[in-house]
């Protein structure tokens, strides 16, 4: 407590006004504090508030990142005189990080892989400019076939995912991560924002088990944090993976768990600090916080950031404000159903439902997009005719229909695949499919080169030559 405030004689000091919940009033006679800036308080000096709002010439409003028991009027307050800054580097690989940056896997404390101090970056950064990003569109192949064929995602952009408990969300994002590392050389962030502690803790558990910790860091501001911290986490995940795309040149894909918790949180800090609710009772500034946070997720010439976002739906209402101003951030939707699932398709991606910006002549090429058109096509026909084979039966169908419905059969299973991640509970090794075999595999099966096949001979394969190979 002496070294620290030895260390402090020259800061900035103040005194705590007023406190209502996580909201403090704090007046500075000398120096007012800047946007942003960190301040402490309480009697360890363990009191994180950020500024938020300035008063007056001589008052500063902040939200608390900590709860504030036992913090009292006339309390001493320190401007640390920056914002809050979180480590940066390599060796923050394989860890598990709160929104301070502070290491919360009982790994001990973060070792650099030389004598050189751990670099430290204010959450605070503005968006590259236009002249920095990466002109052109490009795909962001993961490897896995229902995403790459039916709904690509984008070099640097932002894909939504939508699905419910037990669909298979996880195992989806432990295998894009595996073939993150294998395929690009890049590295995995996972965001939780919100989350509750069992989800955090199965998911750190699983990527131990499926060997892809090593390549991978994980930041959460869980359930039971303050509204200040789940709100400033995406910031703490963000500036970690700027470091990786432009200083170590590397391909990032960034997961975003759930991208609505970071608009809740902001509506609590916006309603703590009496602002006038908006439509709906979000907070007046929705648009702009989200806009600061998706708008730093580009690519570069060197490294790219490419961000998959869990994205829930308030009452399923796709008008409500936070819906719409996080659709307009995305470039890609995957679409994970309850239905397939069931079936034992997996990965559970809904060809219908889901979608992609991408998926134009101009960007993935004729022929990917005429594959992708007559996909959708064939299984919504497909789809058309179910409630007539239920009633009467498949053989009631003209020629036709029974072609259309045994291509969609064969489509259907072939865009499953086993994965990396599950091999050691299925027994199947998992398969990296590349683009075009992707499509060459699609392009057959509508063309019916493998018509005397039947359609259990294409579930759970990589590419089409495995057909009749088992």
């Amino acid at each position: 407590m002496q070294n620290y405030e030895k260390n402090n004689l020259n800061k900035n000091k103040g005194s705590v006004l007023s406190i209502r919940g996580g909201i403090i009033d704090a007046r500075f006679q000398d120096k007012l504090p800047s946007m942003h800036n960190l301040l402490r308080t309480g009697e360890k000096k363990d009191i994180l508030i950020e500024v938020v709002t300035i008063l007056d010439s001589q008052t500063v409003r902040g939200i608390s990142l900590v709860p504030t028991h036992g913090l009292a009027t006339g309390s001493v307050i320190i401007d640390e005189g920056h914002p809050l800054k979180v480590p940066v580097g390599k060796h923050l690989l394989g860890r598990v990080f709160n929104i301070f940056g502070e290491t919360i896997d009982r790994k001990g404390e973060l070792k650099p892989d030389s004598d050189v101090k751990t670099e430290y970056r204010s959450i605070h950064r503005k968006p590259l400019k236009m002249s920095q990003q990466a002109p052109a569109q490009e795909i962001f192949t993961t490897g896995i076939k229902a995403i790459d064929v039916l709904s690509p995602l984008e070099r640097g952009g932002k894909a939504g995912l939508f699905g419910g408990a037990g669909v298979g969300k996880t195992v989806l994002i432990t295998e894009m991560i595996h073939n993150m590392v294998g395929e690009y050389e890049g590295v995995s962030i996972f965001c939780g924002i919100g989350e509750r502690i069992r989800e955090a803790e199965e998911l750190y558990r699983e990527l131990q088990e499926t060997g892809v910790i090593d390549n991978t860091l994980l930041v959460f501001g869980q359930m039971n944090e303050q509204p200040g911290a789940r709100f400033r986490v995406g910031h703490t995940a963000l500036t970690m993976a700027e470091y990786f795309r432009d200083d170590a040149g590397q391909d990032v894909l960034l997961l975003i768990d759930n991208i609505f918790r970071f608009i809740q949180a902001g509506a609590e800090v916006s309603g703590l600090l009496g602002r006038l609710p908006s439509r709906v009772g979000y907070q007046p500034t929705l648009a702009s916080e989200l806009a600061e946070l998706e708008e730093r997720i580009t690519s570069t010439p060197s490294g790219a950031i490419t961000s998959i976002q869990a994205v829930y739906v308030p009452a399923d209402d796709f008008t409500d404000p936070a819906a719409v101003h996080t659709f307009a951030h995305l470039s890609s939707s995957i679409v994970l159903s309850r239905k397939r699932a069931s079936q034992g398709l997996y990965p559970a991606v809904d060809p219908l439902q889901s979608g992609s910006k991408m998926l134009t002549p101009q960007v993935v090429g004729t022929r990917h997009y005429s594959i992708a058109r007559q996909i959708r096509q064939t299984l919504a026909e497909y789809e058309d005719l179910k409630d007539i084979i239920a009633m009467l039966g498949l053989e009631e169908l003209s020629q036709d229909d029974q072609k259309t419905v045994k291509r969609a059969r064969q489509l259907e299973r072939f865009l499953t695949q086993p994965f990396f991640v599950t091999e050691q509970f299925t027994g199947q090794e998992g398969k990296f499919v590349q683009l075009e075999d992707a499509l060459d595999g699609c392009e057959k099966i509508l063309n019916d080169e493998y018509s005397k096949y039947s359609e259990g001979d294409f579930y759970m394969i990589g590419t089409i030559d495995e057909v009749g190979n088992s």
